[in-house]
């Protein structure tokens, strides 16, 4: 026996390893075509667990039930007659076993016996079947436990139910004792049919969809990918097993192309079914049992939501799903919150819905407001609308500002519509504002109050330097963007916390604020505006150039003059200029006879002054770039 290794993805609680393989497994097939057994269905698996703690779902044994080698043609509803004469043929040799001996088949023998007892399950031939049951050994009886499991999901008659009952009993009463594998694997299947339920669609449509969401979940895990591939193949050939399953199942109750949706009466006769197995199996099955086949059952939910018509949760379809899952909690499974936060994070709104009302029912604890971070941070609107209606999350400030530093503007909208606490908007803002995300910014910025921003706004800048990450973009937008409403004050906070001796201000934020928002900054630029206009003059008496700058129109030596400083002030934008810039153009603006404009909320008259000034063509140039 070779125990491989497994992958575990810790971040979302997937588990998905190989177990324990028997020396001999049964293969089983079930190809139908025109209602009819043509062969098996190929690779039909089992869950087996494993020796590792933790509530890990385990998809690891095989457990087909008809040999490839040993096909067969006939109905769905195979005669009794051929059966009975395979049972003749098989007894013949089961007989040599020697007396006394626990009774062990050949592989030959185990395939062929499989393929008559599911052949029996199949025309509901419970006589045929109770028969076969006696010449099996107890692997060929874990076999007939699980393929006995699996057909009570399709049930439809009261006549079907006992029959089905019946033969679990006389199953488990003559030695089949791997209650685990067929636990894990019937909810595995259960969850399977529920899904193929939610709407009307072929069952190769269901095969694509299911391809794709397992893609696209194991995109979302964190491990080594080769190991991610393994698993990803490991799932999908379950999955597929499941479906194959389904559709044998389904064309044998003629239904070609999709699953029949059960009544509510059908659905007590597999839940009733079921709970009969529970009860029979009583405490050989375990806490860690019950978990691992609430794992299994919600599993394949999260792979088909992408499927699920809004409000499935609450429709009949869901009904199976809700009762077995309320079995397995009232059994013992503990894994109901897991369960609830990874459904959250894949955004399987319907299996969310469901857990909830599977926690309420029994009084479990489920965290609304982890979840509803966890679906916020993987972008699942629907699943947060579910969290906080149905589930009551009122944890708003982690998701929201985490969605602000990764500039996720369609959460932050919507936490905003939902209606957040200035002060948590505040938050955002700050954590948009350290990782230079402008655009969240911009949108949180006019939903803060004005008088949150004056009483915080050195604090605000101070937290959005300290984790900045090494881009200001963030303040130079806070900034430029006047976020205070009053020149006069955002220049003074700037300037303030420039001059500060405050050993806990970033030393990146103090000196960009001291180099372009502080007072100084403003003198430097005045002094660098006097420094140019003194150069422009050289240039016109002693400059040795062709082209005679004083023959040139006035609005041309403008433009030599000052284009690059307009560019600039262009390109910042806003509603404030840096003060460097600021100094700069007052004096450019004092030199060319506009006066004398100083004040701090000038800054668009400066600006007109300069464009007057300037050629009309690139003025409408610079604006268009």
């Amino acid at each position: 026996m070779v125990k491989e290794r497994g992958f575990v993805s810790k971040s979302d609680n997937m588990h998905l390893e190989d177990g324990i393989y028997p020396g001999e497994p049964i293969r089983v097939e079930m190809d139908t075509e025109e209602n009819e057994i043509q062969g098996p269905l190929n690779d039909l698996h089992g869950f087996t667990t494993n020796e590792g703690e933790g509530s890990n779902v385990v998809f690891s044994r095989e457990a087909p039930l008809i040999s490839s080698e040993s096909r067969t043609s006939g109905g769905c509803c195979c005669s009794l007659k051929n059966l009975k004469s395979g049972v003749v043929a098989t007894d013949s040799e089961l007989a040599k076993d020697k007396f006394g001996q626990e009774k062990k088949l050949g592989r030959q023998d185990r395939m062929e016996l499989g393929r008559l007892f599911q052949g029996a399950m199949s025309s509901h031939d419970w006589e045929l079947a109770e028969s076969l049951i006696s010449l099996a050994d107890p692997q060929t009886l874990n076999d007939a436990l699980c393929i006995t499991l699996d057909s009570i999901w399709f049930l439809s008659t009261q006549l079907e139910l006992h029959g089905v009952t019946a033969l679990i009993k006389k199953i488990i009463a003559s030695g089949a004792y791997d209650f685990t594998r067929a636990a894990l694997r019937t909810s595995f299947l259960a969850s399977c049919v529920s899904a193929c339920q939610s709407r009307t669609m072929s069952l190769a449509d269901t095969v694509t969809v299911m391809a794709q969401r397992l893609h696209e979940r194991l995109q979302e895990c964190n491990g080594d990918e080769v190991l991610k591939a393994e698993a990803g193949a490991k799932v999908q050939k379950f999955t597929e097993w499941a479906l194959k399953c389904i559709g044998f199942h389904s064309r044998c109750q003629g239904n070609r192309d999709g699953v029949s949706h059960s009544s509510a009466v059908e659905i007590q006769f597999q839940l009733s079914a079921f709970k009969t197995f529970l009860d029979i199996a009583g405490n050989q099955l375990t806490g860690k049992d019950f978990t691992e086949a609430f794992d299994a059952a919600c599993f394949p939910l999260t792979l088909f939501s992408s499927s699920f018509d809004p409000g499935w949760a609450s429709g009949i379809s869901a009904t199976v799903i809700q009762g077995l899952l309320g079995l397995l909690v009232e059994g013992g499974a503990d894994n109901v919150n897991q369960c609830f936060l990874e459904a959250s994070r894949f955004g399987s709104t319907e299996l969310v819905r469901i857990l909830l009302q599977i926690a309420q029912r029994n009084s479990l604890d489920v965290d609304v407001d982890l979840a509803l971070g966890f679906a916020s941070h993987y972008c699942k609107i629907g699943t947060m609308e579910c969290l906080v209606e149905d589930g009551n999350a009122v944890a708003f400030l982690g998701p929201l500002m985490r969605a602000a530093e990764r500039g996720c503007m369609q959460v932050v909208q919507w936490f905003v519509k939902r209606g957040c606490k200035d002060m948590d908007l505040c938050l955002a803002l700050t954590a948009a504002t350290s990782s230079s995300q402008v655009v969240v910014a911009a949108y949180l910025l006019p939903h803060v109050p004005q008088h949150v921003l004056a009483a915080l706004s050195i604090e605000i800048l101070k937290a959005a330097g300290e984790r900045s990450g090494g881009s200001l973009d963030g303040v130079a937008f806070l900034l430029h963007s006047d976020f205070l409403s009053d020149p006069a004050a955002t220049y003074a906070v700037a300037d303030s916390i420039a001059r500060s001796d405050d050993e806990a201000v970033a030393p990146d934020l103090k000196a960009f604020l001291w180099e372009h928002w502080s007072e100084a900054a403003y003198l430097e630029g005045l002094n660098q505006g006097k420094k140019h206009y003194m150069n422009l003059l050289r240039i016109l008496k002693w400059g040795g150039s062709p082209i005679c700058l004083r023959d040139l129109p006035g609005p041309l030596r403008v433009a030599i003059a000052y284009l690059p400083l307009y560019r600039d002030c262009i390109k910042a934008g806003g509603r404030l200029l840096s003060q460097r810039l600021r100094g700069q153009l007052v004096e450019a603006v004092n030199r060319l006879g506009g006066g004398v404009l100083e004040e701090v909320s000038q800054g668009r008259e400066l600006l007109a002054v300069l464009e007057h000034h300037l050629p009309p063509f690139l003025v409408h140039t610079v604006y268009t770039c």
